[in-house]
């Protein structure tokens, strides 16, 4: 089957989540089909020759078009006429759209596969070919959860993004044969009640490359992620100023590392004496394998928390919220522990650092857990039946 994927983003490097998704999915899905491939590069983030060389190994076709400044500045205020959400307004350009269809003339695809609503307008007009939505996301809780924080400036923006983004999730799915998404919890947050109709496929892990390795243990507890991503910040921030006071008069050396790409202002002032922030690594299997324990205490979450997967398959005990927790659905006290506040995040840290026994079991479940239920292979088979 001639299957062709549209992204807003091109998959590869693998620093951001939906990035991650799309790259193991092409990859899977090669194995099986023919995979043309059309991203949007805004701003020129990625180089296309470095994005090029990896991605053709699994696709057939690669269509990357760049977005510069000025379009983007065009798409947005485009879109606040049209009452398109800005995230959608910003990754569609009319010379994007006009080498898409080229594409679509060329390669005459079987099936069109769209990550992310942002990449729906783009195919909203075709009825001959049969068409996949992955919301993956429920975007418009993520908008929503920001409102309370955000500066009195950005306040009116998002409440005007959220708006259009409701009615825009639901119209969406319309244009769709399948609609998808990355978890139950997503799933509940989306507003229309046609949402009983989408189905969840969740995120996998790539447990060929993640695998326990056996190295010194230079961290006592870890946290991961893009640092620049707002979750990620507000959990850093909780961990360091919440969380690690009520840790620290039971183990005063504590060291506490805060591993990311573009860690802002925020997260670098975090730095101390019991904690390092690293920015960008090469490897981040090396950061997993050098910590006792893996700590992913989110505040706000959508989606799933690839990171879990990632440290529960190379055998890292794991503490987590509910929250992040429910996504994955691991089983609290047998392969993840759960806290619920400072003081219960600490005693469940706490527990694993001071009884290694426990550790190696929570570590052992975990990795049980992740490498039956989770892996691409597994997935990514779910997701195949599609396409069919």
């Amino acid at each position: 089957m001639k299957i062709l994927i549209i992204l807003s983003r091109v998959p590869f490097p693998l620093e951001k989540g939906d990035k991650l998704r799309a790259f193991n999915q092409i990859k899977q899905l090669s194995r099986n089909h023919e995979i043309s491939l059309f991203a949007i590069n805004d701003l020129g983030a990625t180089s296309k020759h470095q994005a090029v060389n990896v991605l053709s190994k699994y696709c057939k076709r690669i269509e990357i078009v760049n977005l510069a400044w000025f379009q983007i500045m065009y798409n947005i205020f485009r879109s606040l006429l049209s009452g398109l959400p800005l995230q959608v307004g910003y990754f569609y350009s009319s010379a994007a759209a006009r080498k898409l269809q080229s594409l679509i003339d060329e390669v005459k695809p079987d099936h069109i596969y769209c990550q992310l609503v942002r990449t729906a307008e783009y195919v909203k007009h075709i009825k001959d070919i049969p068409k996949t939505i992955d919301y993956m996301d429920a975007f418009s809780k993520g908008v929503e959860r920001r409102i309370p924080i955000a500066s009195p400036l950005f306040k009116p923006i998002l409440k005007r993004e959220l708006k259009t983004l409701l009615k825009y999730e639901a119209t969406v799915m319309n244009w769709f044969d399948n609609s998808l998404i990355i978890s139950s919890q997503d799933k509940e947050h989306l507003s229309f009640k046609d949402k009983e109709r989408i189905s969840i496929i969740p995120n996998g892990v790539d447990s060929t490359y993640f695998h326990p390795m056996i190295l010194d243990k230079k961290y006592d507890i870890l946290f991961c992620g893009n640092m620049a991503y707002s979750p990620n910040i507000e959990t850093a921030e909780y961990l360091v100023k919440e969380i690690l006071p009520k840790l620290l008069p039971l183990h005063p050396d504590i060291k506490v590392a805060i591993v990311g790409t573009d860690p802002t202002s925020q997260v670098r002032a975090l730095k101390s004496k019991n904690v390092e922030i690293t920015g960008w690594v090469e490897d981040m299997r090396t950061h997993y394998a050098s910590a006792r324990v893996f700590v992913a205490p989110m505040q706000t979450s959508i989606g799933m928390q690839n990171k879990l997967l990632e440290a529960m398959v190379m055998k890292i005990p794991c503490v987590t919220s509910s929250m992040a927790n429910n996504a994955i659905g691991a089983v609290h006290e047998e392969s993840i522990l759960i806290g619920n506040d400072p003081d219960s995040y600490a005693e469940q840290i706490s527990a694993l650092l001071k009884d290694e026994t426990k550790a190696a079991s929570i570590a052992e479940s975990g990795y049980n857990f992740v490498n039956s239920t989770y892996t691409w292979e597994h997935v990514t088979d779910k997701l195949e039946r599609f396409f069919s």
